[in-house]
């Protein structure tokens, strides 16, 4: 088995890192070394310590040293197995990206010299360094993975630096369409047979493409239901996986060089990431994710008010999701929502009631609740739909949350400021009194924020209608998030990702609000549930989807 260049490499710095440049990195020393071994379906890859090196002070340190390499090293030569040859292949692709995207930088820059010096901040270089819009850039051209990460690094305020937050805003998930004929392929080798006995029909025109997957309308054959093909696009796998594995390896190796990073918790943010990123790629996952929400709105009754799309589990596997096709409108869409209900409000509470309860009632929130993703159906009921994106919320962070939503409706700003240290890791003792102005200043100044209602008129002037609908102000909702982040982190907390997801759905809901119902008082009117429900794991309707 070979182990391939740039892990032999990571590896070779390493000891000569360890040992610093002394020669003792050389096999066999009597010093110390490294070895790969290989057995019958076993690597080990081996740093060895010297026997004759006393293990105190100094020298126990460096044994400890000694314990993290060797732990390092089997962790990366495990993962460059895993990996296999694809890391060479995304290693040329990177290659390729970067100077693509270097090469437009320095472009522009030879095109605007005032700006290649204008941001220089290292004194003597007449440069100004690449920023967000340059990572950006080079996170599109990489493709899958990195478009991945840029969505979340836009999603998770709480984790990044906010000019990227803001940057990523704009990172383009619309990548060309996979030949039909290769979705077909896929298709027919997934479900171990061929198309028409299971479709009378699919259209070759996809509905979406994006980085990651692609969707086809069809219509199953017998029962004549319409609905949505997901595939997983060829080489997404093996793309994710060799991606992933560099930069958790990356981290990996930077922390042992630096010690001071674990402080950082890169490794383990790197680590949820990956973990988080490929599950995403496991449709199997997000059918679970749909089955425990229709069976929390069935066990509630709460059937004939909202739904997600029925799976269909005989033609659905990892990479190929069947689910029914929900038409209907967005929650943006005012005039096309009264011509289907009679109550925009009473719509609205529907589907803050259902997705409040579902927080805890199931084990996954839907954390993407933006209007394209929750819709008003042509039934009157609230359609939830695309459940790839979920958060996980413990029943002791959200009594957190709860007190911190009770705190914004009855301008609490100490009680509010209590609970955001109860959610956030700090190092020190917090002023909360203090941290409670602060935070009174922000969420005051939420009251100016633009509804964006936009009004427009169709027809003669005997026949005119007019439609309202809720331009979504996306930098809006992140600029309110990175203030309460921004001020937090001042005070030396830090939370977790799922309150910047849950925090930023509440966002979105408010501006539904602001549409629909615009006198509608959320955290204080009683026929919106907030709080007192049952932790995920004590709910009759808590039951696991299995089959696939």
């Amino acid at each position: 088995m070979n182990v391939s260049l740039p892990v032999g490499f990571i590896i070779k710095c390493l000891m000569v890192y360890n040992f610093h440049g002394t020669g003792q990195e050389k096999h066999g020393s009597q010093h110390g070394g490294y070895g790969v071994q290989v057995a019958p379906g076993k690597l080990s890859v081996r740093a060895r310590s010297a026997s004759t090196i006393p293990s105190q002070g100094a020298d126990a340190r460096r044994e400890d040293r000694l314990k993290e390499l060797n732990k390092l090293l089997e962790d990366v030569a495990k993962i460059a197995v895993s990996t296999g040859p694809r890391g060479a292949i995304r290693f040329a692709q990177g290659v390729e990206a970067f100077v693509s995207v270097g090469g437009e930088y320095f472009l522009q820059l030879l095109r605007n010299p005032q700006a290649a010096t204008a941001g220089s901040v290292v004194p003597g270089l007449p440069l100004s360094p690449p920023g967000p819009a340059e990572l950006r850039k080079l996170f599109e051209k990489l493709g899958a993975t990195y478009i991945k990460l840029g969505q979340l690094i836009a999603s998770a305020p709480t984790l990044f630096p906010a000019e990227y937050v803001k940057e990523f805003q704009s990172c383009l998930d619309r990548t060309p369409p996979v030949p039909f004929e290769d979705i077909k392929a896929i298709i027919r080798k997934e479900l171990g047979r061929p198309l028409e006995e299971v479709y009378d029909f699919v259209d070759p025109q996809p509905l979406a493409s994006a980085s990651i997957a692609q969707v086809h309308a069809a219509r199953l054959r017998g029962s004549q239901k319409d609905v949505v093909i997901k595939v997983l696009k060829p080489g997404v796998e093996d793309t994710l996986t060799a991606d992933l594995n560099f930069l958790y390896v990356t981290a990996r190796v930077l922390e042992f060089l630096n010690p001071q990073l674990a402080r950082t918790s890169l490794v383990a943010i790197l680590g949820d990431i990956r973990a988080s990123m490929l599950e995403e790629v496991d449709f199997r996952k997000e059918a679970l994710n749909i089955e425990s929400f229709r069976n929390y709105i069935d066990s509630l009754g709460l059937s004939n008010q909202a739904t997600a799309p029925s799976v269909y589990r005989h033609c659905s596997t990892e990479r190929v999701l069947t689910m029914e096709r929900l038409y209907g409108v967005p929650l943006t869409d005012l005039d096309s929502i009264r011509s289907i209900v009679p109550n925009p409000e009473t719509t609205l509470i529907t589907a803050l009631n259902v997705w409040f309860g579902s927080l805890l009632a199931c084990e996954t929130f839907h954390a993407d609740v933006h209007a394209g993703n929750l819709l008003v159906l042509r039934d009157g009921r609230v359609g939830f739909i695309d459940f790839g994106i979920v958060g996980r919320i413990s029943p002791s962070t959200w009594v957190a949350v709860e007190t911190f939503l009770t705190s914004i409706g009855s301008g609490q700003y100490n009680a509010m400021a209590a609970a955001l240290v109860q959610m956030g890791a700090a190092d020190s003792a917090v002023d909360t009194v203090s941290f409670a102005r602060d935070l009174e200043k922000i969420f005051t100044a939420v009251q100016d924020l633009d509804t964006n209602v936009v009004i427009s008129t169709t027809g003669g002037a005997q026949s005119a209608t007019i439609a309202a609908s809720l331009a979504m102000d996306e930098q809006q909702v992140n600029n309110l998030l990175l203030d309460v982040v921004r001020v937090s982190e001042d005070y030396g907390l830090k939370f977790p990702r799922e309150f910047g997801l849950l925090l930023k759905q509440l966002l979105y809901f408010d501006r539904y609000t602001k549409l629909l119902a615009p006198t509608l008082n959320v955290l204080e009117d009683d026929r919106i549930r907030l709080g007192n429900r049952t932790p995920f794991g004590d709910n009759p309707y808590n039951s696991r989807m299995s089959g696939f």
